[in-house]
Formats: structure tokens, C-alpha cells, sequence
């Protein structure tokens, strides 16, 4: 059936027929954020941990905005006896959103899923210099990009977000590890400061029992010596009183006589 003329022309008045009688939305920006599709091509975050250096996202790019630079480093064997493997390290990786077109061929490209869509939208700079975003920016944007829907709800977990889970489970456990060796490292310390403590307690208080004993000793000692200085006193004293009782008792002996020579003229 040939169309009736005119009819396009009739489909378009009657849609702006139905425009007109809407009421007019005035969108409050930026007081009130526009809602955006999830997909809304807004700025591109990077996902270090799968970027492998591969350059393909620079090489496709057409407007020659993606600067990556990098470096081998050699890894050593998994197992003994293994071989050495060399592996790309990334040192740079930026991209100049004044020059770029979001045309999104570096998000089509890259095989390991290390480029994605943000909405963002908000990132206008004041100099041109300013809009070469470097890896640490990029990365930033990451946590702006919204999860991919599910296919079914039966659906396995998108590997983006296993590997940001995975990553994130990692820091924790290593900053769990951090915090359990810090505590452990503080109750040795405390425990080494209660030890000395008990040893200076323990010190302290086997001087006191020295200096106890060293003030028992110089008593017993005075005592003695007053001891011995009472004794010497009543010896003092009894000496005298013996001297003149042995005097009074001792037999006076008769004088003596001397001896006869003989006599002259006798035969």
C-alpha cells in the first residue's frame, strides 16, 4: 500500500502538537545533578591491576591523547628449578581529555578490562594543562564507574569487581596483620617494662633488706661493745678491793737475820 501523501508531514506536527502542550522542566544545575544514564560516556578511570602494558589502547587511540611509559622487570621462578620470567612494570599512564574525542575505542580495545566509562562529568579546568589526567587521577575515577548489570540473577560476579574485592580483601588483611603485630609488639613492650619494674621493685627491696640487716649487725655490734665496756668497768672496780684484801691477808715475815761468821780466836 503506497503511504498517503503528507503523512510524515502530519506524524511530525503531531509530535510537536504534544510537545507544546507538556509542561515546561527547568533542570537546576548545578544545584540539582541531572540524571544520567549509567553508560554516559563522562570520563574514563583506569584499573591499574589489570593493565598489562600491552599499549593497544595508545596505538588505536586516533587522537594520539593516551601516554604510557614503562619498564621490564625480571620475576623471579614460581618453583625451584623454574625459569626467570620478565614482566612490563607501568610507570606512566595519562591521558589528555583536551584533546580526546569519547570515542571509546581504547575502552573496546583493551583486553584485560583496565579502561571504563564514568559519568562524571565535573572536571573542567581553568588551564588546558590541567585536563592530562595522570594514573593517580585516572585511578580515581574508578570508584565513580557504576557496577554492570547482572545478565540473569543467577549471573557470576563481574571480574572487575571480584578483582577490586580481591585487592581490597588483600589490604585489609595486610593492614590486619599491621595492627595485630603492632599490638603484639605493644604488649611485649609492656611486658618488658612490667619486668623491669619488678626487677627494680625486687631490687629495691633486696637493699632494704641489706641495709635492715647491716643496721641489725652495727646494733649487735654497740651492744657488745657496751657489753664489753661494762665488764671491763666492774673488772676496774673489783681490782682495788682484791689488791687490798690480799695485802691484809698475806703473813709478815720475820726480819732477817744475817748469818754468823766465826769468831776470832777460836780454834
Amino acid at each position: 500500500m503506497a503511504p498517503i501523501p503528507g503523512s510524515g508531514l502530519a506524524k511530525g506536527l503531531a509530535v510537536t502538537l504534544r510537545t507544546m502542550t507538556k509542561k515546561t522542566v527547568t533542570a537546576q544545575y548545578p544545584d540539582a545533578q541531572p540524571e544520567l544514564p549509567p553508560r554516559t560516556r563522562g570520563v574514563i578511570g583506569l584499573f591499574e591491576e589489570n593493565c598489562t602494558v600491552c599499549m593497544l589502547c595508545a596505538r588505536e587511540c586516533p587522537d594520539w591523547c593516551i601516554y604510557i611509559d614503562s619498564h621490564k622487570e625480571t620475576v623471579p621462578p614460581a618453583a625451584p628449578g623454574g625459569r626467570e620470567r620478565s614482566r612490563n612494570v607501568l610507570d606512566r599512564f595519562a591521558i589528555d581529555f583536551s584533546l580526546c574525542m569519547y570515542c571509546g575505542i581504547c575502552i573496546e580495545v583493551c583486553p584485560f578490562d583496565a579502561l571504563f566509562w564514568s559519568p562524571e562529568f565535573e572536571y573542567a579546568e581553568t588551564d588546558i594543562h590541567e585536563l592530562t589526567h595522570e594514573r593517580d587521577k585516572l585511578r580515581e575515577w574508578m570508584w565513580t564507574v557504576p557496577a554492570p548489570p547482572a545478565l540473569d540473577p543467577g549471573a557470576e560476579e563481574p571480574k572487575e569487581v571480584a578483582a577490586a574485592r580481591k585487592t581490597a580483601d588483600k589490604l585489609a588483611t595486610e593492614q590486619a596483620a599491621q595492627a595485630e603485630a603492632a599490638e603484639q609488639a605493644a604488649q611485649a613492650e609492656a611486658a618488658e617494662q612490667a619486668a623491669q619494674a619488678e626487677a627494680a621493685q625486687a631490687a629495691q627491696a633486696a637493699q632494704a633488706g641489706q641495709a635492715e640487716r647491716a643496721g641489725q649487725a652495727a646494733q649487735a655490734a654497740q651492744a657488745a661493745q657496751a657489753e664489753q665496756a661494762g665488764q671491763a668497768g666492774q673488772a676496774g672496780q673489783a681490782t682495788p678491793e682484791a689488791q687490798a684484801d690480799s695485802s691484809a691477808s698475806a703473813p709478815t715475815d720475820p726480819p732477817a737475820t744475817p748469818p754468823s761468821g766465826p769468831q776470832e780466836g777460836q780454834s
